[in-house]
């Protein structure tokens, strides 16, 4: 977000934990009420990736895409140790802590509430989740706690190399299955969609409002204006990915919670691994909290659309993914106020990042 927030701004976010409830509720009640709304959605839809959902999370990105410029993105090399961080949190730690909080709440502590078969289901669902690192919602954290637009870019644009080698292999291992196949089609198609094209726009258009209107015009006009759209695109985004799944929250009330639990433990530890490595290693906050953003959230599309293809659209391994999915957004934005709230931690962010 700008600097200085208008007024409108502090008010809309100071009870957005309030709208972010009733987006919820209001996509659980279309979803029950009007289903006719999220089916004809529901048909917008290529490789798993939901193309209303697609548009209002590039209406998110966007912005935080205007303040990437090629120097900065340049200088990203000079300080690589919040790169470091992020590769070792989500390829060595995330997917294997995830694997075992999973493994102990469905087969220990839930053991009474959930079958042994339903607990290895469940515990698959929330290992694909685990095994992929975010790659769109990610921009949209990293703008919420004014990160650093380059640093967050090359973070996401290396972990999608990273997913394109090891994500394969570690689902494979965890799931303890072999003949896992990416399905490459969502992976590409997010990739393009929430990177490239953004990314693509971003520059376009800094570099034409720069030459044609001036520098000042475009930092102090031109991004804030876009403050309210991030916000109002995610309480969007939340209304939409609630009312498909309405029917689920409402036929599955107790197993959401109980695969909630673990999800969402696994989130914060993540998150503060990431964050408070960053802060042993006297990085900037601008670095920091995107460093923590991308462990803790996942790539759900890739999760969802893996389970789908390997155990079905009705199967109890599919509906932990949605979980992932319902899960993400209140838990994330709870994530970016702790990161907002703690940003005398880290030291004035440093020059050689490109702030």
């Amino acid at each position: 977000m700008g600097d200085k927030k208008s007024a409108g701004i502090s008010s809309f976010e100071k009870y957005l934990t309030l709208w972010v409830v009733l987006c919820m509720a209001a996509g659980v009640l279309i979803g029950r009420y009007l289903p006719a709304i999220p089916d004809f959605l529901g048909q917008f839809e290529y490789a798993n990736v939901s193309i209303p959902i697609a548009i209002l999370i590039w209406l998110m990105i966007y912005p935080m895409m205007l303040k990437v410029d090629f120097q900065s993105v340049k200088n990203v090399g000079k300080n690589p140790k919040g790169l470091y961080i992020t590769w070792i949190t989500n390829w060595l730690i995330k997917p294997f802590s995830m694997f075992a909080i999973a493994w102990l709440f469905f087969n220990v502590i839930f053991s009474n509430l959930i079958s042994p078969a339903l607990a290895q289901n469940y515990l698959a669902g929330a290992i694909l989740l685990g095994a992929a690192p975010c790659t769109a919602m990610v921009f949209v954290w990293s703008h919420l706690t004014k990160g650093n637009a380059a640093y967050t870019v090359v973070q996401v644009a290396t972990n999608d190399l990273i997913i394109l080698v090891a994500f394969t292999p570690i689902v494979a291992l965890l799931l303890g299955i072999g003949g896992v196949k990416i399905p490459w089609d969502t992976l590409i198609i997010s990739v393009v969609l929430f990177v490239v094209i953004p990314l693509a726009g971003g520059i376009f258009t800094r570099q034409h409002l720069n030459k044609k209107k001036g520098h000042e015009y475009f930092e102090k006009k031109f991004i804030p204006k876009f403050n309210n759209i991030t916000i109002g695109g995610l309480l969007l985004t939340l209304i939409i990915i609630f009312s498909f799944q309405g029917h689920v929250i409402l036929e599955n009330p107790l197993h959401i919670v109980l695969i909630a639990v673990p999800l969402i433990l696994q989130t914060f530890l993540i998150f503060f691994i990431a964050y408070m490595a960053s802060k042993a290693f006297k990085l900037p906050h601008d670095i920091a909290a995107p460093a923590g953003m991308i462990g803790a959230s996942n790539f759900f599309e890739l999760a969802v659309a893996v389970a789908i293809s390997l155990f079905g659209t009705q199967s109890p391994v599919a509906l932990a993914t949605i979980v992932g999915v319902l899960v993400e957004v209140p838990v994330m934005l709870l994530l970016v106020k702790i990161a907002n709230r703690t940003t005398h931690w880290f030291p004035v962010k440093t020059e050689i990042t490109g702030g």
